[in-house]
């Protein structure tokens, strides 16, 4: 099985920040902390890519690192700023969850959720929208969301969360819209794929993997022979190497952090816990690291999936009285195809970090 091997370099020139090349990075020690090195390499080795997590108690500010400060693709991990810029603006009254949004057939995005299978015309209300990009990641949602409040603010949202969470912004590249990883990863086969829109990708993705660049010439008009990638693998390695909807797991833990502790004015405890509460109805990743985490730990999280990648981030607590915490966890993965191997390794993640003490008493 082919490793991704192109994202590191281009990241690194867009991002401009020094990512380590230490796989782990232990600060500072802690009884939880000791051992986890050897639990990852395991999980690691058995699912036959790459991990990289980040952990941190928000209430001692002990933290764990294995690759975290190297950049991941955090997939639809960027639709939490998109939610918070929608919250900001409920909170400054430039728009309420009941306003509703006009469906065009232009805002179609292929994955998951129910809006595509809305027909264009149909008025939804923002808590919809808002609800459906959490706890399914509607790709469909989230980029109506973004139409509504700006994808400046959104991004600007996203440094502002990070650098109020203790994280640093630079870390974090450019968010776009959902249709925009598309016509960046066909764009990478063919630069005419940046003009083609939601209902051509749907199009595309009825197509195997390995016959998607074959599809796209024909959509286009130009022989494979123009295409600039070998495959959809090499599209989407040099893709993630473009650097948008890229960034550090620390830098996320920072933007997750500031969900919990605050630190920006115009997103206060109300806004911040209503995001918080549909992060709790999560939907999606019931096998990733909420299986590992176990019963009588909350989990307000979010899930992203993309072609051999997955990630899986929130905010851990305990439900017992009195307990530590809470704890930020934040997971992705890279690899294998199947997405079942995936959902494994985070699970197993989670078991390690429940069984070693990470997020408090085994």
């Amino acid at each position: 099985m082919r490793l991704l091997t192109c994202w590191c370099v281009g990241v690194a020139l867009i991002l401009a920040m020094p990512f380590s090349a230490v796989a782990q990075e232990v600060e500072p020690s802690g009884h939880w902390q000791q051992g986890l090195n050897d639990r990852m390499a395991a999980i690691e080795e058995g699912f036959g890519g790459e991990l990289g997590v980040y952990v941190q108690d928000l209430a001692t500010g002990d933290a764990y690192s294995w690759r975290a400060d190297q950049p991941w693709y955090l997939a639809s991990l960027v639709k939490i700023p998109i939610a918070a810029q929608v919250l900001a603006e409920r909170q400054a009254g430039t728009l309420t969850l009941d306003q509703r949004l006009t469906l065009a057939q232009s805002d179609f995005v292929d994955g998951a959720g129910p809006v595509i299978w809305h027909e264009p015309g149909t008025r939804i209300s923002i808590r919809y929208l808002l609800e459906q990009m959490i706890t399914v990641s509607d790709n469909t949602a989230s980029d109506m969301l973004i139409n509504r409040v700006g994808l400046d603010a959104v991004n600007a949202r996203a440094r502002a969360m990070v650098a109020a969470g203790g994280g640093k912004s630079e870390e974090i590249g450019p968010i776009t819209r959902l249709v925009g990883v598309r016509q960046g990863v066909y764009g990478q086969l063919h630069p005419d794929a940046r003009t083609l829109g939601g209902m051509d990708f749907i199009a595309l993705r009825r197509n195997p993997i390995s016959q998607r660049p074959a599809a796209l010439a024909q959509l286009l008009g130009v022989s494979p022979a123009a295409l600039h990638q070998p495959d959809y693998d090499h599209a989407y390695d040099a893709y993630e190497a473009s650097g948008e909807n890229v960034g550090t797991l620390r830098a996320y833990g920072g933007m997750l952090a500031s969900l919990e502790q605050g630190g920006q004015d115009d997103l206060n405890a109300t806004q911040r816990e209503t995001l918080l509460e549909i992060m709790r109805r999560t939907r999606s990743g019931e096998q990733r690291l909420k299986a590992g985490l176990g019963e009588g730990v909350s989990f307000a999280h979010k899930t992203g999936t993309q072609h051999r990648r997955s990630c899986d981030a929130g905010i851990a607590s305990r439900e017992e009285v009195g307990a530590d915490g809470p704890w930020v966890v934040v997971a992705c993965s890279r690899g294998p195809i199947e997405i079942s191997e995936h959902e494994h390794a985070l699970a197993r993640v989670g078991a390690a970090l429940r069984e070693s003490g990470a997020i408090g008493t085994p």
